[in-house]
Formats: C-alpha cells, sequence, structure tokens
C-alpha cells in the first residue's frame, strides 16, 4: 500500500512540474500560443490559464495532503511495513571468523 501511494506522489509531482512550466508568468499561458483571443474563442481555450492554475493547485494540494497522510500513517502504525522480524532471514557468519581446525594432541600422533 505505501507503494502505490509513493508512486501516485511521484506521478503527481511530475505532473505538478510539467503544469508548472507551461505556464507563462505574465498571466498568457498555453492560451497565448493559439493567436490571442481570437483563436482562443473560436477553438474554446479561453479558460486554459485557469484549468492550468486549478490542475496546478489541484498537484500540489495532493502531494502536500498524501505526504502528510504517509507520513501520519507510518507514524502510528496504521499501515503494514516490513520489519527485519518479519522477514526469515539467516545471518551469515562474519567474514572475519576462522574455521575450527581440527585439535591434534601428542596422543593422537602416536597413533
Amino acid at each position: 500500500m505505501i507503494t502505490t501511494i509513493i508512486v501516485l506522489l511521484i506521478i503527481a509531482a511530475v505532473l505538478l512540474t510539467i503544469m508548472v512550466l507551461i505556464q507563462n508568468p505574465k498571466g498568457g499561458g498555453i492560451s497565448s500560443e493559439f493567436g490571442g483571443s481570437g483563436g482562443a474563442q473560436m477553438f474554446g481555450v479561453q479558460k486554459t490559464g485557469d484549468i492550468v492554475e486549478r490542475l496546478t493547485w489541484g498537484f500540489f494540494t495532493f502531494i502536500l495532503v498524501g505526504s502528510l497522510g504517509t507520513l501520519i500513517l507510518l507514524k502510528s502504525g496504521g499501515l503494514e511495513t516490513r520489519t527485519d522480524s518479519d522477514v526469515n532471514v539467516e545471518k551469515a557468519s562474519p567474514a572475519t571468523s576462522v574455521p575450527a581446525l581440527p585439535s591434534t594432541t601428542p596422543a593422537d600422533s602416536a597413533k
């Protein structure tokens, strides 16, 4: 579940970036690319600036609420997370350990 939320947040972040890049800081935005007011009325793109602005605020709000909601759920234990105790992992012996050598005693060598 947490993976799904994170993927949705990443997609929203990419879409937010695209929305910000297509906006014109002077208020023209993408609607000015269609030939001013005459082209905008003919193709029905009169409200493109408003739509892009609303989408920008919507993606921003989704990222903000999604991030805070995920944090709250993780802190309260509402989402299931995997811990080391849940996963059965055999611990390997450290690389610095030396294997035990067979002990040879003088009695063993006399035989």
